[in-house]
């Protein structure tokens, strides 16, 4: 049996892609200087975080900010740019990680915020950093059925309790390094919001197809990278591993039916210089079409890749070919192609 799920789509595009930045800029300096004892104690070296995960940078939502707030303005905005008004919506899709309360979902207050009608079905999906990948395939399978005309996709993620948490408790006399290297990827996350608009693409010509994709699971690694407010727990070495095989296998399964070898541009999930080298490497990508903004953002979980494609988009033309792509926890992998 085939070890990949496969979607193709004919009347669906992305209509508009909009981001929301926090105004708060943490960065790696500042951390490695609260954690100072704790790298002294374990004979850790400073820029540890540049020197690793080549992130220099985070933003973290500033006074009267939140992810929240932040993730209405960017459907607001998505919405303007797309030319669709609010009463047309007839889905949306919060696929954070991020979230204040067990239910009701964060769905229902965006749906309040951005004055969507009450036909328009709003849930939340969750799937760690495939999130958004996988609200908008589900998005485009809704529109091409003809059950809506439009739909929202939307993440609005919020590091700062991780941070403090984490930076807390690696403080304690008691952690030593293999208990720091644990929760090293948590020193990697960043806040920030997204939203994009898809519609049918005979409606919207202009639009950018969504032409499908894959979909490949790996879930004998579901322990590997565990996380919740309090912290996030990781094997990294395994879970690269792990992350790699999968993306090379389900690389090489699409690669009968999709030709991925010379797209216009990879637009990647967002974790560090070692995934995003490792992945260009295993599947043989060029690497001046990977842009990459963990460097100045961090890993913003599923909000990474519509945040990243968000800031490519003036540089693409018509007719460009762009693949969407990550690896999310547990293990999930996701490959969606779009002709911009």
């Amino acid at each position: 049996m085939p070890g990949n799920a496969v979607s193709r789509f004919q009347n669906v595009a992305l209509l508009s892609v909009a981001s929301v930045l926090p105004s708060r800029v943490t960065t790696s300096e500042d951390i490695e200087g609260r954690l100072g004892p704790s790298l002294a104690r374990l004979k850790l070296r400073s820029g540890l975080l540049k020197r690793v995960a080549g992130v220099l940078e985070r933003r973290n939502w500033g006074p009267g900010e939140s992810a929240d707030k932040a993730t209405i303005a960017a459907g607001k905005r998505a919405l303007d740019e797309a030319g669709v008004q609010a009463s047309q919506v007839g889905l949306l899709i919060n696929t954070s990680v991020t979230r204040m309360h067990l239910e009701p979902s964060v769905a229902v207050a965006l749906h309040h915020g951005l004055g969507l009608p009450s036909s328009a079905v709003n849930f939340d999906v969750a799937n760690a950093c495939l999130g958004f990948i996988n609200g908008m395939s589900l998005a485009a399978t809704m529109i091409e059925s003809g059950q809506i005309d439009y739909a929202m996709v939307v993440a609005g993620e919020d590091a700062d309790d991780i941070q403090v948490n984490t930076i807390e408790r690696l403080l304690r006399s008691e952690s030593d390094r293999d208990g720091f290297m644990s929760e090293f990827a948590s020193l990697t996350l960043g806040s920030g919001s997204a939203a994009a608009v898809l519609g049918r693409a005979d409606a919207h010509p202009e639009g950018h197809r969504i032409l499908g994709g894959v979909t490949r699971a790996a879930t004998n690694f579901h322990t590997l990278c565990v996380g919740s407010v309090d912290g996030m727990f990781t094997d990294a070495k395994a879970l690269l591993k792990g992350g790699l095989d999968l993306v090379v296998s389900a690389w090489k399964e699409a690669s009968a039916e999709w030709d991925w070898k010379s797209m216009n541009r990879y637009i990647t999930h967002q974790v560090s210089s070692i995934h995003t080298d490792a992945i260009v490497k295993a599947v043989h990508l060029d690497r001046s079409k990977v842009p990459t903004t963990y460097p100045r953002y961090g890993n913003v979980g599923p909000a990474s890749v519509p945040i990243t494609l968000a800031q490519e988009q003036d540089s693409l033309r018509q007719g460009d070919r762009v693949l969407l792509m990550g690896v999310g926890s547990g293990l999930n992998t996701a490959m969606m192609e779009l002709a911009w």
